[in-house]
């Protein structure tokens, strides 16, 4: 792992595959960290000949923490947007997507195919409708559109996601469990869950930071940013948008609203997949990155 200096703050990067590799650049979700691109799902895309580039976004993992700024109010926050304002924040995902442009800056990549899930979607989307110079193709993954008319999430998701979790510095036993339980009911039930890896997973995230403050710095962020599809209209690099037809955070119609709102975007629905990218699926999402790459133009 690195350190870069971008866009005024510092991410945590990772990097594999040959350096003269074309770049896949992988960007994480809400409160998640690079290592969620789990470096057997990396692994698949150096296979097919990429250099793929992780990295920690802005208040996870390694990144810079924005400490300095006060804990979101989130009864103010909502209030706020439900009534049609634009409340103060300490950033938007046009910053969090900045950060990746200047990530590419530090590394000296100029052209990338952008790679988001979640809120990481969001930010490559965004990228590639406000730094189009910079993005050979986007695939977004498990992500949505900012449209407001599109059906919210399972509320018994919603609210295992809300809820406050257990310290893990004094309930570290209780806190796994929470996570894993989260982790089980937005799965999806097509593939099987795989609790031991999950658990091994938010235990190395947990040894590297955590920052349920940080989280809620990202939940305003995507908050405040709205409904981007008029942005989307204009893109025009190839572009895939994954989705689990299981998914009950973001439910399929805010896949296939992304795709519908970027012109001539390839849909792939995954029967059975939810908010989740189980290892039995890697090889076929490699696949279809590599096929939506082999369509770009390169400057």
């Amino acid at each position: 792992m690195d350190i870069a200096k971008a866009n005024g703050i510092e991410l945590a990067w990772e990097s594999f595959g040959h350096t003269n590799g074309e770049v896949v650049l992988l960007i994480a979700g809400l409160g998640t960290q690079m290592i969620r691109w789990t470096a057997p799902f990396c692994a698949h895309l150096v296979a097919l000949g990429y250099r793929v580039v992780r990295f920690d976004n802005r208040d996870a993992g390694y990144s810079t923490h924005l400490d300095a700024y006060p804990a979101v109010n989130f009864g103010a926050l909502a209030a706020a947007l439900g009534a049609g304002e634009r409340p103060e924040v300490p950033y938007t995902l046009y910053d969090m997507a900045a950060d990746a442009i200047g990530l590419m800056d530090a590394l000296g990549i100029a052209q990338a195919h952008i790679v988001g899930r979640s809120m990481g979607g969001m930010i490559a989307q965004i990228m590639a409708s406000e730094h189009a110079s910079r993005v050979l193709s986007l695939t977004s993954i498990m992500s949505s559109t900012g449209n407001p008319a599109l059906p919210q999430s399972a509320p018994d998701a919603m609210a295992m996601m809300v809820q406050p979790m257990p310290d893990p510095s004094s309930d570290r036993a209780g806190f796994l469990s929470r996570s894993s339980a989260f982790a089980r009911r937005i799965a999806g039930s097509g593939y099987p869950f795989d609790e031991e890896a999950h658990r091994a997973l938010a235990s190395e995230e947990l040894s590297r930071a955590y920052d349920p403050a940080g989280t809620g710095r990202q939940i305003a962020a995507v908050g405040v940013t709205g409904d981007r599809r008029a942005r989307l209209s204009a893109v025009t690099v190839p572009t895939l948008v994954i989705h689990g037809n299981d998914d009950p955070l973001f439910l399929p119609d805010c896949g296939r609203d992304t795709a519908a709102s970027i012109p001539e975007a390839e849909l792939l629905l995954i029967n059975g997949m939810g908010h989740d990218l189980p290892a039995s699926v890697w090889h076929q999402i490699a696949g279809k990155i590599d096929s939506v790459a082999r369509r770009a133009v390169h400057a």
